[in-house]
């Protein structure tokens, strides 16, 4: 009878090894199987976050802003004290300490991509990093490529860069053949950078796109308007004098002035300077032109803003 008892005893004691051993091996199971789900889980943030990255920076095609918004998201992930973007290929023996990408185009150098300091152990974070900034400065450079090639500013409407300052030598030549009169006009918004800053670049845009349609509104069929770069739009008057083109001028600028702006869930003001340099004897050159008129529009801000200036008259 003992010996029965022993037998079933050390039966039992067998079966519960199996199940602790059993149980041991669920638990490792489990174990690894949250381990791996853990890791799986900082994948998808990390990519989420990634695409968050990449989603805001490409909010810009401009080069400038681009950058800008690239420094904004990556002191997020580490601490950087310098970030510099390097249009140009150029020496790099001066920045020895900086960790440094390379940026091209179909193989090409455009440019670097320097920051520092950068950790060993961030040196994975900021090369995935640059590679999002790489995406988005390529977008906004074969952007500007195409804009430079196109006759319209897709933002605008008006006369791109290029196909502007073509019309532009046009109406010189005309003009010095004719012995006609033409006004230069140099438009510059008010505060534009405080519009992206404080509501976006969305925002910012829409704000561009409105004043650019009232310039537009408001000139001849024959005037040439067009966009040099960021919020600068040109005019040539064409057969106007500096009184025409005061006149006209301050039509712009009233209009402007009086304007309420929608962008989005924003109602906005806005105001704009413009400088004009008149045609004439000894400004026969596009670019001496464009300096005179700069120079007025900057007299007019220098006075306060919301004013026109012609080049060697007081603001108005």
């Amino acid at each position: 009878m003992l010996g029965w008892f022993n037998k079933e005893l050390e039966k039992l004691n067998s079966e519960l090894a199996e199940v602790s051993s059993g149980r041991e091996k669920l638990s490792a199971e489990n174990l690894q199987l949250k381990q791996i789900n853990g890791c799986l889980k900082n994948q998808l943030n990390t990519m989420v976050a990634f695409y968050e990255i990449t989603k805001n920076i490409c909010k810009s095609l401009d080069e400038e802003k681009v950058f800008s918004l690239f420094k904004e998201e990556l002191v997020k992930y580490l601490k950087i004290d310098e970030c510099r973007y390097l249009k140009e290929v150029v020496n790099l023996g001066g920045l020895d300490d900086f960790s440094i990408l390379r940026l091209e185009i179909d193989k090409k150098p455009i440019g670097y991509l320097a920051a520092k300091p950068v950790k060993k152990e961030d040196e994975e974070i900021f090369y995935i990093l640059s590679q999002q900034f790489s995406l988005a400065i390529k977008r906004a450079i074969l952007y500007q490529r195409i804009q430079e090639l196109a006759v319209s500013d897709a933002l605008t409407g008006t006369l791109s860069r290029r196909h502007l300052l073509e019309r532009f030598n046009q109406e010189i030549e005309r003009s010095i053949k004719f012995g006609l009169k033409f006004s230069f006009l140099m438009i510059d918004i008010d505060h534009f950078k405080s519009f992206n800053d404080k509501f976006g670049h969305l925002v910012g845009d829409v704000v561009l796109r409105e004043i650019s349609e009232i310039i537009k509104q408001n000139l001849r069929q024959i005037d040439l308007v067009g966009r040099l770069g960021g919020d600068e739009i040109v005019v040539v008057l064409v057969e106007t004098d500096c009184k025409g083109a005061m006149f006209a001028a301050q039509r712009i600028r009233q209009t402007v002035e009086k304007k309420m702006i929608r962008a989005y869930d924003e109602k906005l003001k806005a105001t704009i300077s413009i400088g004009i340099a008149e045609f004439g004897p000894g400004t026969v050159k596009l670019q001496s032109i464009m300096e005179k008129a700069d120079n007025a529009l900057y007299q007019a801000k220098s006075a306060g803003r919301n004013r026109v200036s012609v080049f060697g008259q007081p603001a108005e």
